[in-house]
């Protein structure tokens, strides 16, 4: 498989807060699924439409992304040319006064400007679903527009931020909104679009030569009076991680087995950074149901409806319900939780008792002692 494209995730929205669980970490690099950074499902459909050059665009709290993503060889982006490239800002060492307006899209044109491929895939990381870009990238050709922006029909349900798209019989975005009251459209931008690579060089040295650093995906669409901007309906399943709520709440459908299924489809595999972990121990008297137990875990107590990451130790008489556990979390004797998002390596004291509501889970950040 061989599209003419390459890839550019940017790690960072400014637009999404979750508060504790983004304080220490990228948007991209937030724990999903037990085992999984959100960056990987983006990533990984790139690599599986046969894309071979990634840059990831990271313009704060990056040390926990790059330690994730390293040489990029757990995607097979680890290449003597091309290959992964995470994209900080400020990247050349002739641009350090950081009263340069605009220098921090330097490093992104370069990236550009060191390709030959026709297209650039542009990826926001905060939409998971399991595809690949072929059919974006052969409609986009076949149209003859100058970008194509993926869609499907969630509307404003997920809350801010929702970029609605009007579009024609033609299929051409005649407009756009951001959080509308009252949308004049279920069509719901999944921040995802494909654009000509010699279009996106002219437009972010325009950026750059204008001193604007905001570069988005919401931006180029906002030009739709200047550009030919086609949209493309996507039916699969999606989830869109906009806020602690909706983190929450695409953690807990991962335990559903129709909505896991389509997201780890086997025949598009989920790559991620592999570590070598002991199998899980389950004490005889614990209980476990509908749950999903990473490895490196030891289950003493009571886990049900929840996702517990790898090397999370729940104690004896611990009840854990439609909660999310991160990695190397500590719950001692006795602790009861339910709606719970512990972030990694905290420790909850013997007795504790924390209960939040599936709409407002109540969240413990990383490293606190509760």
């Amino acid at each position: 498989m061989f599209i003419n494209a390459m890839g550019l995730i940017l790690a960072d929205n400014k637009k999404i807060h979750l508060g504790e669980l983004s304080r220490p970490r990228a948007l991209a690099a937030m724990p999903f699924a037990g085992r999984y950074r959100i960056i990987d499902f983006m990533l990984s459909n790139m690599v599986n439409s046969g894309i071979t050059n990634v840059g990831i665009t990271a313009m704060n709290k990056y040390k926990s992304l790059m330690d994730h993503l390293g040489t990029g060889s757990s995607w097979d982006l680890d290449r003597k040319k091309q290959g992964l490239q995470i994209l900080p800002p400020y990247i050349n060492s002739s641009n350090t006064d950081s009263n340069i307006e605009g220098d921090d899209l330097v490093g992104l044109l370069d990236f550009l400007q060191a390709d030959a491929h026709k297209y650039v895939i542009l990826a926001n990381p905060n939409v998971i679903f399991n595809s690949t870009f072929v059919e974006l990238v052969a409609r986009h050709e076949d149209s003859g527009a100058d970008m194509t922006v993926m869609y499907n029909r969630d509307g404003i349900r997920y809350g801010s931020p929702s970029v609605i798209l009007d579009i024609d019989r033609k299929g051409l975005v005649q407009d756009m909104m951001m959080n509308p009251a009252k949308p004049s459209s279920t069509r719901c931008s999944m921040g995802v679009m494909v654009i000509n690579r010699e279009l996106l060089l002219d437009l972010v040295s325009e950026m750059i030569a204008r001193s604007e650093t905001d570069f988005s995906i919401e931006k180029l669409l906002r030009r739709y009076d200047q550009f030919k901007i086609r949209g493309m309906e996507y039916k699969g399943l999606v989830l869109r991680i906009n806020s602690v709520a909706t983190y929450f709440n695409a953690t807990m459908k991962m335990l559903e087995d129709d909505i896991r299924e389509e997201i780890f489809n086997p025949d598009l595999p989920v790559y991620t950074k592999v570590k070598d972990e002991a199998p899980s121990l389950y004490d005889e008297n614990n209980e476990v149901s509908n749950s999903v137990i990473s490895d490196g875990c030891r289950i003493l107590g009571s886990v049900t409806n929840s996702m517990v990451f790898r090397g999370a130790t729940i104690s004896r008489h611990a009840v854990i319900k439609n909660s999310i556990i991160m990695q190397d979390v500590y719950v001692s004797e006795g602790v009861i939780l339910e709606n719970v998002i512990i972030d990694k390596q905290c420790v909850i004291r013997p007795g504790i008792k924390l209960l939040g509501q599936a709409d407002y889970p109540v969240v413990i950040g990383k490293k606190a002692i509760v």
